[in-house]
């Protein structure tokens, strides 16, 4: 969209000049300085070659603020110096500034990159310059002012109206992209892992002993992945924000409850599927290491300034030294999965653990 507004921009200059060249070659004869004329017209068309260049050529250059300053400043320069090339008498009968409608197109520039509030101020310089070339007030002036801040106010309200509009497109077209591979993964999911879970689900309760215990382990990650599986995707806002909590309460099952504010804990995506992540894991360590029968707690705590997740779990516990020692030799994921991922996140993790009674991991992210 912005390459569209920056080739109108430019479509209008160009015939503005034109028609500025057609009022200067009408009343050449008129001018008390016709060279002088002819001298601005041609920096004028210049300057017209620049801007097109640095606003539809090199993108870089769009929103550059000397660029936009300095296009105001010439179309008011240009405005005022037609005191000094048309007589005292046409200007009080009203006749055209040198330049004309393309003073506007500083206007327009303004608009398209600064939004309403640049674009009205653009309109206020050039709408001043002609009243101080005409040093009245009159009716067709006023007229021009008027015309020049809708110009500045509508033009940079649709432009914003526009990108807001793109960017809410965009955002659909990413959820729809994830939705589609959600259900591709589904798809594959179900066609091959759920079903080796389920037939070892039946084979190990056939066989009874420790296979029956094999058995329920694979039928609860059966059920828990059923439920990953046909949970809704989660959906990223405008504003590129996830709601962490469509992460987080997908982990709940028999033996991991997880409690989450009322409200949404919205993050940055890369934060929330870098924090939900961590979460994961350290259920993970739970599952590996706190014993057959513990059980876990997930609470999620939205702050002012910081999201806190704490992975709490009423397993065998261990001594900090010897989690220490687990995390240096990785045999934990808490040192790389868990302490990783949350520090490149600018927060910090806190492991509380004690033998026979359980370990408490703490997530703290800020949120900018």
């Amino acid at each position: 969209m912005a390459e569209q507004l920056w080739r109108a921009v430019a479509a209008y200059r160009v015939l503005t000049l034109g028609y500025a060249a057609f009022l200067v070659a009408t009343n050449l004869g008129h001018y008390r300085r016709p060279e002088l004329a002819v001298a601005l017209l041609a920096a004028m068309a210049a300057w017209t070659a620049i801007t097109i260049a640095c606003t539809v050529q090199v993108p870089a250059g769009r929103t550059s603020g000397p660029l936009l300053v300095g296009d105001v400043a010439i179309a008011v320069g240009l405005v005022l110096a037609t005191l000094a090339v048309e007589p005292a008498g046409r200007i009080s009968a009203g006749a055209p500034t040198l330049p004309a409608a393309w003073a506007a197109s500083a206007v327009l520039a303004a608009a398209v990159a600064g939004g309403p509030v640049a674009g009205a101020g653009a309109g206020i310089a050039v709408a001043a310059a002609d009243v101080g070339e005409r040093g009245t007030l009159s009716q067709h002036t006023f007229n021009g002012i008027v015309l020049l801040l809708l110009a500045g106010l509508v033009g940079g309200y649709v432009v914003r109206l526009g990108q807001r509009a793109e960017a809410a497109i965009a955002a659909a077209a990413r959820r729809d992209a994830a939705r589609a591979e959600r259900e591709r993964l589904a798809r594959d999911i179900h066609d091959s892992v759920l079903q080796v879970l389920a037939l070892v689900s039946r084979r190990g309760a056939a066989l009874g002993g420790e296979a029956a215990e094999l058995a329920a382990l694979a039928a609860e990650q059966e059920a828990n992945l059923r439920t990953l599986v046909a949970s809704p995707a989660p959906a990223v806002d405008a504003a590129g924000e996830l709601d962490l909590r469509a992460l987080v309460e997908p982990f709940a099952s028999a033996t991991v409850t997880v409690a989450c504010p009322a409200d949404a804990v919205p993050l940055p995506e890369p934060a929330a599927r870098d924090l939900a992540a961590a979460v994961g894991e350290a259920l993970a360590n739970v599952a590996r290491h706190a014993g057959p029968s513990a059980r876990a707690w997930v609470l999620v705590e939205d702050e002012a300034d910081a999201v806190t997740v704490s992975v709490r779990d009423d397993g065998v516990g261990t001594t900090p030294d010897r989690l220490a020692e687990a995390g240096r030799s990785g045999r934990l994921g808490v040192a790389q999965s868990i302490l990783g991922r949350v520090q490149q996140l600018g927060g910090d993790v806190t492991v509380t653990t004690a033998p026979g009674h359980g370990t408490e991991v703490e997530l703290r992210v800020p949120r900018r």
